[in-house]
């Protein structure tokens, strides 16, 4: 599903967190998008300011992968045969040929589109369809902004983006954490169009925090194709009442068995806490995830009557049947 020459466009032309922009310095970085191999580097303009450039990690003149060699002045070299391009793609040095000899004209890489937003690197393989998820509250000086760095899961993209979209597993994986009081019965479940970019559902949920102390959260909880979810909680008791937190989610399939993840947290509260106290709960969370869903080979399928599904997946089928009409337009599941 997610490897191989049959990714269709569908899929391609979407947005997918690659790494954490802290990450992407002075030396190539490979990612694995899809199943396909791609370098990162960072180059600068004539302002100062930089830029992360995205292309296919391998050099057109002998399949040299360019993640292995090294950033000269803003371009990468080829660790096989010094082949040096530019952050537009182009080749602009061949050292056997000589600084006089005209570069080949094929001697450009297949570039993917870039975006910096949230701490993140974004990367879109195709054709972009539009830009990734509007977060509002990113432009908001009252929220603290706080990303937690990418991990390697070794479970299914649709694995995990259906267990985020869920609610009816707390009582049971986060039994550890915010879970061990909450009730099992999920109330009834009406999905609407939350913002652009999000679909989702709106909910009341009474857990516990990372205190222990029982909390009710009011919450909403919605996905942006193809694996991205969102969830928004404003707390309704405790000691962080009217407070807000958003929580973003962000999936990316490596391949068929593995996939990439982080999350980012905004809150309007409690910014005189360290970055890593603040993240220590959801990586709790995350953990316990990670944990059940290692467990489960292949990825969900997709199809109608392949899962049994209740009320309590409605968010989930939802997304499910939008994912399939993105990955081949004339389903009708």
């Amino acid at each position: 599903m997610f490897a191989g020459d049959g990714v269709g466009d569908g899929l391609r032309d979407q947005w997918y967190v690659v790494a954490d922009a802290a990450d992407v310095a002075t030396e190539p970085r490979a990612v694995t998008l899809l199943g396909a191999r791609y370098v990162l580097w960072r180059t600068s303009g004539a302002s100062g300011a930089t830029a992360v450039v995205a292309a296919a990690d391998r050099c057109p003149h002998r399949d040299g992968p360019l993640s292995g060699g090294e950033v000269t002045d803003g371009c990468i070299v080829c660790p096989y045969h010094g082949w040096t391009y530019g952050a537009d793609g182009r080749c602009v040095l061949v050292p056997s040929a000589g600084p006089e000899a005209p570069v080949p004209s094929a001697a450009r890489l297949a570039l993917a589109a870039v975006r910096e937003r949230y701490g993140l690197v974004w990367i879109s393989p195709g054709e972009p369809a539009g830009e990734p998820p509007i977060i509002p509250q990113d432009g908001d000086p009252s929220y603290r902004r706080v990303t937690a760095g990418v991990e390697l899961w070794r479970t299914s993209a649709t694995r995990m983006t259906d267990n985020f979209c869920d609610v009816a597993h707390f009582p049971f994986v986060h039994a550890g954490t915010i879970g061990a009081d909450t009730d099992p019965l999920v109330a009834g479940i009406e999905i609407e169009q939350l913002d652009d970019d999000f679909t989702g559902y709106r909910y009341v949920v009474d857990v516990r925090d990372e205190r222990g102390e029982p909390v009710r959260q009011v919450m909403s909880t919605g996905f942006a194709l193809p694996f991205t979810v969102r969830s928004n909680t404003t707390y309704e008791t405790g000691p962080r009442t009217g407070h807000e937190r958003v929580l973003l989610l962000c999936t990316t399939p490596v391949d068929d068995a593995s996939s990439l993840f982080t999350f980012v947290v905004w809150r309007n509260h409690d910014h005189d806490l360290p970055a890593e106290e603040l993240l220590a709960f959801d990586r709790a969370i995350g953990a316990e995830d990670k944990a059940m869903l290692e467990q489960i080979p292949g990825h969900l399928r997709l199809d109608p009557g392949a899962t049994v599904d209740v009320r309590a997946d409605r968010l989930s089928v939802r997304w499910r049947r939008m994912l399939s009409r993105l990955i081949s337009p004339a389903t009708d599941a």
